[in-house]
């Protein structure tokens, strides 16, 4: 493994240094944001709105985390949207199905909801990472075709319609609920993050994915299962796109075909992105990408209260992540001469 980082070092410390100064600049352009809209719209820091900042940038952090792994490993997931939908149609389905089945049985109905979600998850990352680790095809290729095939399964379950029949506690004691003033959604992206924070800084699999996204041929020499580990990082970021999908399912109380979508897709790969994660692999931290993850969220809020309009919104996210990435290829170039 020491091959690896040591070969792969000149090129980290380029994305090192080159991340530092976007860490920097994203909590102040954070900062701006926030006193900015508070002196513009009271709504702003209303605790309703507060509250539903934070609800849509957790999911948006638990997809970014899983997208900014697979990106750290030099790859790319377009699925993750599709998933989040499929998910979603999955487990309530599921839910429905058995709560006909087996009336009463509120656990039962629970985790066979939840277990299929996720195994919807499970199941696309598999045939992702299988594709670009076994079978050598583009990430990129590869999970816009899951993505196409994802979404059109998730659409064929429901013929476009929501599915309903989950147990109250789901819902009601979950998706809509509050601990310590927060809803669920914030508390399970802090687990979420901590955990993946944890995997990057002190597991083997953590170390392994920046050696690939680093250098994989010396990860290669260094003796790295390198199509384990890839086929790992595909998995991760489904199984925490499907998590949101079942997020989203017990907030709303139904399943929906129309959840995530490009526009989930997009989001996350603009918060990894803005966040730090070089599209070229081997750098990127899951805590920044959380906080980029934030900001995109309370700028799509701000939007919405300046009443911009929503054609025009994308405008704002594609200007914002084109910048992101020449800033990104300035900075490597830059550093690269010195």
């Amino acid at each position: 493994m020491s091959t690896a980082l040591i070969t792969a070092g000149p090129q980290n410390s380029i994305g090192l240094r080159s991340i530092a100064g976007r860490i920097g600049l994203l909590p102040a352009l954070l900062v701006l944001l926030v006193a900015g809209m508070s002196a513009v719209d009271p709504q702003f820091y209303g605790i309703i709105n507060i509250l539903n900042i934070l609800r849509n940038a957790s999911l948006l952090a638990i997809v970014a985390s899983g997208q900014a792994l697979v990106i750290v490993a030099g790859g790319f997931d377009l699925s993750v949207g599709a998933v989040v939908a499929l998910a979603s149609v999955v487990t309530a389905k599921t839910m429905a199905t058995t709560a006909a089945a087996f009336p009463g049985n509120t656990a039962l109905i629970i985790a066979s909801g939840v277990a299929a979600g996720l195994g919807c998850g499970i199941v696309v990352g598999l045939v992702n990472g299988f594709c670009v680790a076994k079978l050598k095809v583009s990430g990129f290729v590869v999970t816009l075709g899951t993505m196409s095939a994802t979404a059109g399964v998730g659409l064929m379950i429901t013929n476009g319609i929501p599915v309903y029949g989950m147990p109250d506690i789901f819902v009601k004691g979950f998706g809509r609920a509050q601990a310590f003033g927060l809803p669920t959604a914030v508390h399970v992206a802090l687990i979420v993050i901590l955990v993946m924070v944890f995997a990057q800084r002190r597991t083997l699999f953590g170390r392994y994915v920046y050696a690939i996204g680093g250098n994989v041929d010396a990860a290669v020499v260094s003796g790295v299962s390198i199509q384990r580990h890839i086929v790992g990082t595909y998995v991760v970021s489904s199984v925490l796109a499907a998590l949101v999908g079942i997020l989203l399912t017990a907030q709303v109380g139904s399943g929906q075909a129309s959840f995530g979508g490009d526009r989930m897709m997009l989001q996350s790969i603009a918060a990894a992105v803005i966040g730090g994660v070089s599209l070229r692999g081997g750098v990127g931290r899951v805590e920044i990408v959380a906080i980029s993850a934030l900001f995109l969220t309370i700028l799509g809020n701000a939007l919405n209260l300046l009443h911009v309009d929503s054609r025009l919104q994308p405008v704002f996210l594609g200007v914002i992540m084109v910048a992101a990435v020449a800033l990104d290829e300035l900075s490597r170039r830059r550093n690269a001469r010195v």
